[in-house]
Parts: structure tokens; sequence; C-alpha cells
């Protein structure tokens, strides 16, 4: 919904309210789909959709369905230039060692954004758009940053949010998934067990010490990161996670 309370140009409201819209049905959306997510009217939404687009902010699919742009990610990585520019190597070294796909992520008000991303080299892979924003109850980087919070500030969060189911294994329980963070936080580190797609697993591990949360992960399909890579998986990300908060402090 844009807000339009006093102090705001309503247009630029609006605007970033459908990038919004937009990120949180996964980065692709139809207009009418959008025009009601931002309650606004859906002459009023295209307009300001073709303005994204002429801009480079939002592009439109063959379907005619609009979906978030290129442009964007440039904006993504001037948000977080060191931090993206510190963790390449460090990613890349992951992905070297397991041959997964290796991320950073930071979170960017309630949202995960995907920061950094080297991805794996094998045929079949997990791959997520850099710039990309989703919730952080069904991702492994989201729950290993909200295990570093104080539980309050992640009830608030998750009140805001919402809990919605993607698998059959997403947690959708408010006391479940504090639950599940007072595990990670015990353990050292977070796992997406097919809670945001079926068939893929994701370690990860919250950076220390920064300005901001953020995390590293490894993600692949469940049948390749199994129980027993796991303690291998955890111990590189932290010390990947040492060194780039060493760097990034």
């Amino acid at each position: 919904m844009a807000d339009t309370s006093a102090g705001n140009v309503q247009s630029v409201a609006r605007a970033f309210a459908l990038l919004e819209a937009l990120a949180a049905s996964g980065g692709e959306g139809a207009l009418a789909s959008l025009a009601s997510d931002t309650d606004l009217a859906v002459p009023t939404a295209h307009r300001l959709l073709g303005t994204l687009h002429r801009l480079g902010y939002v592009r439109q699919l063959e379907d005619r369905r609009y979906a978030l742009g290129a442009g964007l990610i440039g904006l993504g990585r001037q948000a977080v230039p060191h931090l993206a520019d510190a963790a390449a190597p460090l990613l890349a070294r992951l992905e070297d060692a397991f041959h997964e796909t290796a991320n950073l992520a930071v979170l960017d008000g309630d949202l995960v954004l995907y920061a950094g991303q080297v991805a794996s080299r094998q045929r079949m892979r997990m791959f997520t758009e850099i710039g990309r924003r989703v919730l952080p109850h069904s991702t492994g980087v989201g729950k290993a940053m909200l295990s570093t919070m104080p539980e309050p500030h992640v009830r608030a969060l998750i009140a805001r949010t919402g809990l919605p189911r993607f698998t059959p294994q997403t947690l959708t329980d408010a006391d479940a998934f504090i639950a599940d963070l007072r595990r990670s936080r015990a353990r050292g580190f977070a796992a997406d067990d097919s809670e945001q797609e079926v068939g893929v697993r994701c370690i990860a591990v919250a950076v220390p010490g920064l300005g901001q949360p953020a995390a590293l992960s490894v993600s692949g399909p469940a049948a390749r990161i199994t129980d027993a890579r796991v303690p291998e998986v955890v111990a590189a990300l932290t010390d990947a996670a040492a060194e780039l908060a060493g760097a990034g402090g």
C-alpha cells in the first residue's frame, strides 16, 4: 500500500510501493494485481510502471507482466559496495570448495536483500538475482540474521510481514519460528530445509560485528547438501564470515 502521509511526494511513494509489491511477489507481477496490492487505480499504476520501465528499473515480459529491472542491481550494489566487493573472493572460495552457489545477503528493512553471489558451476544449481528482496522467515540467510536480533524485534518484524507458506516445510507459526531461531543461535548456523523451495537446502551463518545484519550461505539441492556435509559447510562459512567481518568493520 502506498504511503501518502504528510511529507511524502505522492508519485514517489507510489512508484516505490509498486517496486516493493513486485519484490514481494517474487520479482514479477501483472498490472491488475500490482495495482490492487498498492491500492492504486489501474491507469495510475500503468503510468508509473511505464516511467519505471523507461528508466530501466522495471521491465515488461512477453506476457505483458512486469518484472524488476536490471537498473536496480546497480543501485543495490552501491548501497553495500564495500561489503559486496569484500565478500566476492570469499564467495568464490566457498563455491570452489563445495561447487554450490554461495550468497551474501543483508537485511533491508524487513526483507532480505541478496547483495552478492557466485553461482554453482554444476548444471543443476540454485540461482537468485542480485538485488532481489524476499521475506526472511523461509530463507537460511534471513533466519541467520534474525537469530542475532532480540526476540521482541523479531516478533515485531514477523507481525508486519506475516509468515506466509511457500512449501509444506515453511514455518508459519510465530512460536515455532522463534524456537527455530533459538536453535540456530545455539548451534551457530541457520538452515532452510525446503522452506523456500522444495528440494533446496541452504546453510547460512551471520556475519558478526557489522553495522547492519548480514549473512553468508551455501545453497543447493538437498540431495547434495547432506547432513554429513553440513559441518564442513558450516566451518567454511564461519571462517568466511569472520574474515568478512574483519574486512567490513
